[in-house]
């Protein structure tokens, strides 16, 4: 099979398959984005890659414990991770054992759009997909309006929202400010104290990573406003992007 010699997200020299055929992604919403594109090279992908529900292709743990024997075994071509939830780690092991590993990096919704492209284009070697057109073009348009959102993706311990997040920045670009933005850690521990003192117009629940639910979670928050919202739809980047921004927008701005 002919090779070519590319850099991923991190400027990493990978050694490609000229038209990878044999495709493992430690990503869900990667996984999301290449299945609704070019499924027919998928041959495995984490046990959190949910979406589409019908993928059928072999599980391999996690995103943070991939089974990296099972990988090999599996003869990819190419496998899919990310800097942030993947472990430097696993990909040091896979690349170790002669796999070809292409990392993405994304913390803005313009990186993701640009991630995403060379992905398809470079990566994969296939053409850009007309859903990441479109979802480009419904983050084109200013945000309207303006609101103060605190977004909790754990309890027991708390755990919000803070600086330098793709959530954050989505966000953004809803017209929503972070109350933890400023915060120096990604994902700070803090209490229900500390985010009512933040001062919040609505506390954001998704339900990933943690399922928040009407029953779990806005019990908490009594006296503030809260607004249930899907996970995928605030933290994937992939197709989930192309309605995201209207369904988000009427969530949050109500």
């Amino acid at each position: 099979m002919p090779i070519r010699q590319d850099r991923d997200d991190l400027s990493t020299e990978v050694r490609l398959p000229d038209r990878p055929r044999r495709v493992v992604s430690l990503v869900p919403s990667l996984t999301e984005a290449i299945a609704n594109s070019a499924r027919e090279v998928l041959v495995g992908a984490t046990d959190w890659c949910s979406h589409p529900a019908d993928l059928d292709v072999v599980r391999v743990r996690g995103t943070k414990n991939p089974d990296v024997k099972k990988i090999v075994g599996l003869q990819p071509d190419l496998v899919i991770c990310n800097q942030e939830e993947n472990r430097r780690i696993d990909v040091e092991r896979l690349r170790s054992a002669g796999v070809a590993v292409w990392v993405t990096r994304i913390q803005t919704l313009d990186e993701a759009f640009h991630s995403l492209d060379r992905l398809h284009r470079v990566a994969l070697n296939r053409r850009r997909p007309a859903w990441l057109d479109e979802a480009e073009q419904s983050w084109s348009s200013p945000p309207t309006g303006h609101l103060r959102a605190a977004v909790a993706i754990w309890r027991d311990p708390w755990m919000v929202v803070g600086s330098g997040t793709f959530t954050g920045d989505l966000l953004a670009r809803l017209g929503v400010e972070n109350a933890f933005g400023n915060h120096p850690e990604r994902y700070p521990h803090v209490t229900v104290a500390d985010i009512a003192t933040a001062g919040p117009d609505v506390v954001v629940l998704p339900d990933e990573p943690y399922a928040f639910h009407a029953d779990d979670g806005p019990e908490a928050f009594a006296d503030m406003a809260v607004a249930l919202v899907s996970g995928r739809l605030l933290t994937w980047y992939g197709p989930s992007l192309v309605g995201a921004r209207g369904v988000l927008s009427a969530q949050l701005h109500r």
